[in-house]
């Protein structure tokens, strides 16, 4: 019997009591996942991204471990439930226009001195400022760099849209017009280099592309590891007792974790290791997170139709967003209809030793997105479940 066919048998077996459609974590999995991602870190504290997990019983479980500190959140809302729910450290990794947020951020101490908020423009502080209704708490703020690789005298820009902020003077300037500013405090600086972390260097079937990304990758990390280095010293001129210098994501934990300038590194995907994670020359995890669909209906030979389905994942529309059918190997979607709003079609010789009510085992193309179509998480430990715990949506909380 293979890996994976064990697998399916083991998920079946522990399983075979609950109705489908139903999400779970293979607690095996993911804690061997979070031990990889310590390995690769080095000994720099890791800060678990609460969107690439969306479950607080899993945030809670991991951060358990030596070598995890801190959650990096997604919303503002997020990160005042996450404080109130006794969460210590967590640094909104977003910019937030929130202004009920912001007032009640100001006006609470447990509050202000937990949560860091994310700030690339002095437009931001003045919306919080606005937003403050009397509160006088100081507002713990980090600075996001632009870790964009830009070429060709800038003609050529790599990497995502988010900060403004690219050389070390335009932080060191923002850093200045922040402490200048009463009721804010300059602890931290982020850069996501999601150009390296979140972008797969070995694409199946397409070995050109994949040298293409390594490349840039390399360069990349030549060109950012130098940068930050900058940034940081022109910023600890301005804040000398500055707290933190977060970097990296899951694809980049080693390379990013080699930069002295660098304090701690955000990962979380790689806990559950969604499909997206299946093209990295940089590590390699045991996908964790699934969703079982119950075979619903026999279209014909070579043909099973399961319930549910059409969950995409976001970033530009294509086959890699969508949800690969994972258990039984060998099952794939029909080209003209796709995973569908209430079922979908699955085709393959596999399909012919399914019958209704068994289960097709699916892997998300992102890690947390799963989370909002599923209330529960079902903990598989061994061959048994031995807990079943809330997602966010489970508790009632849809943040985005």
């Amino acid at each position: 019997m293979t890996a994976r066919a064990a697998d399916r048998a083991r998920y079946d077996r522990a399983t075979a009591h609950l109705d489908a459609p139903f999400a779970m974590v293979d607690l095996d999995a993911f804690d061997a996942n979070a031990g990889d991602v310590l390995r690769r870190a080095g000994g720099k504290p890791v800060r678990v991204a609460s969107k690439s997990v969306r479950c607080r019983a899993l945030l809670e479980r991991v951060l358990a471990r030596d070598g995890f500190a801190g959650i990096m959140s997604f919303t503002l809302a997020e990160s005042l439930w996450l404080a109130r729910s006794g969460f210590e450290d967590v640094l909104l990794a977003y910019p937030s226009a929130d202004r009920a947020g912001y007032a009640e951020l100001a006006g609470d101490p447990k509050l202000a001195a937990a949560v860091t908020v994310m700030v690339d423009d002095t437009a931001q502080l003045d919306l919080i400022d606005a937003a403050r209704d009397g509160g006088r708490e100081v507002v713990r703020v980090c600075l996001e760099l632009d870790t964009s690789l830009r070429l060709l005298g800038g003609r050529v820009r790599i990497g995502a849209l988010r900060s403004p902020l690219h050389s070390p003077a335009q932080v060191a300037d923002l850093a200045r017009a922040v402490t200048r500013r009463p009721g804010f405090k300059v602890v931290g600086i982020m850069g996501y280099e999601g150009h390296v972390a979140g972008v797969g260097d070995a694409v199946a079937g397409r070995p050109v592309r994949s040298r293409a990304v390594r490349l840039m990758q390399a360069t990349a990390r030549r060109e950012l590891a130098e940068r930050r280095a900058a940034v940081v010293r022109a910023v600890r001129a301005v804040v000398p007792d500055l707290e933190f210098v977060n970097g990296g994501g899951t694809g980049s934990v080693q390379y990013t974790a080699a930069e002295d300038a660098v304090t701690e590194i955000a990962a979380g995907s790689g806990l559950y290791v969604p499909h997206l994670f299946d093209n990295y020359t940089s590590f390699s995890g045991r996908p964790a997170a699934l969703f079982a669909l119950p075979v619903v209906r026999r279209p014909g030979v070579g043909v099973v139709t399961v319930l549910g389905g059409g969950y995409p994942a976001s970033g530009v529309a294509g086959r890699d967003r969508l949800p690969v059918p994972y258990l039984p190997p060998g099952l794939r979607y029909d080209a003209q209809e796709g995973p569908g709003e209430v079922q979908t079609p699955l085709l393959g010789s596999p399909a012919d030793d399914l019958l209704i009510g068994d289960r097709v085992w699916f892997r998300h193309a992102k890690a947390g997105e799963v989370c909002e179509r599923f209330d529960a998480l079902h903990l598989l430990s061994g061959d048994r479940v031995t807990a079943t715990v809330p997602t966010y949506r489970g508790e009632g909380l849809t943040f985005l």
